[in-house]
Order: structure tokens, then sequence, then C-alpha cells
């Protein structure tokens, strides 16, 4: 195989791992992120269910107040009874208590549906917070992993930088320029093979001058169609055999 070829496919496999890390790195933050804002909707769902519970009790305990209120006109009206003499005013006074008595009779029953909304909401409140408590420390941990996953990947990235500069120099400019050159439009496969006359890039047919050119491994040499740079090993044709 022509060393330059050689030194291409080092280059650009070093290239696929930087790719490598750099998306495993670029994944991180996402989840990280996808972690706190599951642990934020589960608080802001607690103190949403602590707020209904808050605002039960509230209403509870004004229609508490209306009971009283209605107890107390209820005596009122029971001392002017004592000291009417008028029996229409009597009634009149006996009709308004059966009135408070009534409005005392649903208002409690609107104390019984709270006391039970109430309760439930408290029970949503305890599993809300028993979800909580699990769940950030499960996203606790997970972030912590994520955290020595992402130094380790930066430290990876780092080394395989370092060393592809060095992969890089060693390539003679013209043929580094004419990858670096096809990598950015092709991604990860600007240098393929070639089997049974065939381009392992584009997988377009090859004339033959092509296939001769790039089998006698004396110069570089591109494919007509995509443009990406050929080699040609007989372990390739060997392998399609198989």
């Amino acid at each position: 195989m022509l060393e330059t070829i050689e030194k291409l496919l080092i280059l650009q496999d070093r290239d696929k791992q930087i790719h490598r890390v750099q998306t495993g790195l670029a994944h991180i933050e996402p989840e990280r992120n996808g972690l706190k804002t599951k642990t934020a909707e589960t608080q802001a769902e607690l103190e949403q269910a602590r707020h209904r519970v808050k605002e039960i009790e509230s209403r509870r305990k004004d229609l508490e107040l209306e009971v009283e209120a209605k107890k107390q006109l209820i005596e009122r009206y029971s001392n002017q009874q004592l000291q009417t003499r008028k029996n229409e005013e009597y009634r009149a006074l006996a009709h308004e208590i059966d009135l408070c008595k009534e409005a005392i009779f649903k208002i409690e029953n609107q104390e019984i549906e709270f006391m039970e909304q109430a309760e439930a909401t408290q029970k949503d409140v305890a599993a809300l917070t028993k979800a909580l408590n699990e769940g950030k420390s499960l996203a606790d941990n997970q972030i912590a992993q994520l955290g020595t996953r992402e130094e380790a990947l930066q430290k990876e990235l780092a080394e395989l930088e370092a060393n592809r500069q060095e992969l890089s120099t060693a390539v003679e400019d013209a043929a580094r320029d004419r990858y670096e050159r096809l990598a950015r439009s092709k991604g990860d496969n600007a240098v393929v093979g070639v089997q049974h006359g065939v381009c392992g890039g584009c997988h377009m047919r090859l004339p033959p001058q092509v296939l001769v050119t790039c089998q006698a491994q004396q110069e570089l040499v591109t494919c007509i169609n995509c443009g990406r740079i050929l080699y040609y090993t007989r372990d390739m044709d060997l392998a399609a055999v198989d």
C-alpha cells in the first residue's frame, strides 16, 4: 500500500475516534439537563400539591367561619323570639332560624368534601415527596457519573487531538490538504477502499483505467464520481470472494 495512503488511513481512523468522543461529550449536557428538568418537574408538582392543600384548608376555615356566623345568627334570632310577643314576628324569626340551619347543613357538607379533598391531596404530597427524594438521589448519582464520564472523555479528546496533530504533520501537505477538504464534505469516509471495481464511498463502478492506476499504488487516485481518495489491497477482493 502507498505510504501516503497508510498515513491518511491512520489519520482518518484518528478522526473517527475524535468524532466518537466529541459525540459522546455533546450528549452529556443534554442528559444532565434532562435529569435536572425531571427533578424540577417533580418539585413543581409537589409545590402545586402543597399549594392545593393550603388552598383547601383556607377554604375549609372560611366555611367554619360561615358556620360560626350562622350559629351566632341563630342565637340572636332565638333571643329575639324570647323577647317578642307577636306571633307573626316569632314565626318570621323561626323561619330565619330554619334558613340558617339549612345553610349550616349545606356548609358542613362542603366542609366534609374539602376534608376528603385535603386527605387525597395530602396523599399526593406524600407520594410526590417520596418520588422527589428517590428521583433526586438517583439523578444526583447519574449526574455525578456523567461528570466522571465527561472528565474522562475530555482527557481522551485532548490526547487524541494531540496525537492527531502529530499524525497530520507526518502527511505531505498536498495529500493532507486534499484529505482535509474531503473530510469536511464527506465526513469520516474521505479515504475508501475499492472492491470489485466499485468505490467504497459512493458505491459507483469505476473506469478500468482508474482501477489500474489504483492497483499500481504509485500515486493518489480519486473517485471520478464522488472525489474520495481510493486505495486497493488484494485482501479486499479475497474478502469479497469469501
